[in-house]
Order: C-alpha cells, then structure tokens, then sequence
C-alpha cells in the first residue's frame, strides 16, 4: 500500500463530496441540533442536573461524539456499499495502478474525515451556544478523526461481508442505535445495570463521549485512559477491512 495512492482514492471521494456537500451538511446539521434541543431543552426541563452540570451542558459534548461516528458509520457502509456495488467505482478505481489496499486505506481516511468535519461542526455550535466550559475542547479534533478510523474500519468490514444493502438494518438496529443510546451520551453509563455499564465500556462511541466531556470541562488528564483505548482499538481493528475486502472484491 502506497499513501500517495491512498490518497488520491481519498481526494477523489472529497472531489464528488464537494458537489453535494450543501445539502449533505445541512441533513447532518439539522438531526443532532435537534436532539440537542429536544432532549437538552425539553427533557432538560425536568432533569434539571447530572452530577452537578445542567442536563443540556451534560448531553452536549456527547452529541459531538454521536455526530462524528454516524458521520464516518454512512459513509463507510452505505457510501462504500454504493460504490463498490451500485456505482462500479471500485472496478473502476482498480482499473488504475491502484491496488485494494490503497482503495480501502482511501475509504477509511475519508470515513474519518467526514468523522471530523461533522464532529467540528457541532463542537463549533455548542461552543456558540455557551455550551462548552473550556477551550480545552478543540483538543478533540484529533481524537474525532482517529476515532472516525474505528467507525469507518467497522463499517467497511460490515460492508465486506453483507449480503445486500438491506442487511445494514441489522448493523443499525442491533449495534449502531443500541450503541448510541447506552454510551452515555444522555445519562451516566453507572447509572445502569452492571452486565451493560461493562458492555458499554467495549463501544468505542463510550470512551469518545468520556473525552468530549472530559475536555469539554478542561479536564484533560480525566480523559487519557479514554484516548490510549480508541488508539489501542484503531490499531487493532486495522487490518480486518482489508483482509475482508480483499476476499470481497478480488475474485
């Protein structure tokens, strides 16, 4: 695998993004700003405080890790899907002196930028919304991006080895809602039986959620076990999207 292959696979899938990416922001803008203000404002009406924070401060940082993942989780399933079946892009892309490797390393890369650039977003909304305590926040960023890399590695093995497009229904309703909803995005994971806090623990989305709030709060330290797992994670899933792809795709 070459980077500057990977690369131009990546190059080109921000190149057709450019051209839809009014209407492919604003979906991803309008549904977490409206959890935001449903659950914050509404709920938040009722559940007046978590440990001491207001309950819409609590959900928010929580709301730009959910962003960043299902940002990095479409792409990487339904987007890689499309391509590598609907579109023909990956026959097409391989035609060149491009081998899998450097076509899936591209789709990851993209996955995880997409991870970043939404988490972004929604960091810069609830920071003009005065819903961040500390600028230590921005120390996220990176963090977006190499936990976007976990999203988009376990989306693409998905992507690797369902049937039809249909079959992600599965992937949504069994792993990716269940995930979103226990991660403690809107009430501490302690809170729960401990047979799921300990389930919850193994979801990448869980530790993400701990360090957006932990920076959120400019408790930097609170978040470093957090950190050393999604890098301990990305390193190990890493090889599994090629390998699967590579069954799938080279007949």
């Amino acid at each position: 695998m070459k980077l500057r292959r990977a690369f131009r696979v990546w190059q080109r899938n921000f190149t057709v993004y450019t051209k839809l990416y009014k209407s492919s922001i604003a979906l991803n803008f309008v549904e977490p700003v409206l959890y935001l203000a449903a659950l914050g404002l509404g709920l938040g009406a009722f559940v007046k405080e978590i440990n001491g924070v207001p309950y819409i401060r609590f959900i928010a940082p929580g709301i730009i890790a959910s962003s960043a993942m299902f940002a990095a989780t479409y792409e990487c399933t339904y987007g890689t899907y499309v391509r590598m079946t609907y579109q023909r892009t990956f026959d097409a892309i391989l035609a060149a002196p491009v081998n899998i490797d450097d076509l899936i390393a591209g789709e990851l890369m993209w996955g995880a930028t997409k991870s970043l650039l939404y988490g972004s977003i929604i960091m810069i909304v609830i920071s003009l919304f005065g819903l961040v305590d500390s600028p230590v926040i921005i120390l996220s960023i990176p963090v977006l991006f190499i936990s976007g890399l976990i999203f988009a590695e376990i989306s693409v093995i998905f992507a690797a080895i369902v049937p039809g497009i249909d079959s992600f229904n599965y992937f949504y309703t069994l792993f990716m809602t269940p995930m979103f909803l226990f991660s403690g995005i809107f009430f501490p994971v302690d809170t729960l039986p401990p047979v799921v806090s300990k389930i919850a623990f193994f979801t990448p989305l869980y530790h993400l959620v701990n360090i957006t709030r932990s920076f959120s709060s400019g408790l930097v330290s609170a978040a470093a076990w957090d950190i050393l797992w999604i890098l301990a994670v990305a390193v190990i899933f890493a090889p599994y999207p090629f390998r699967l792809m590579r069954k799938r795709v080279i007949k």
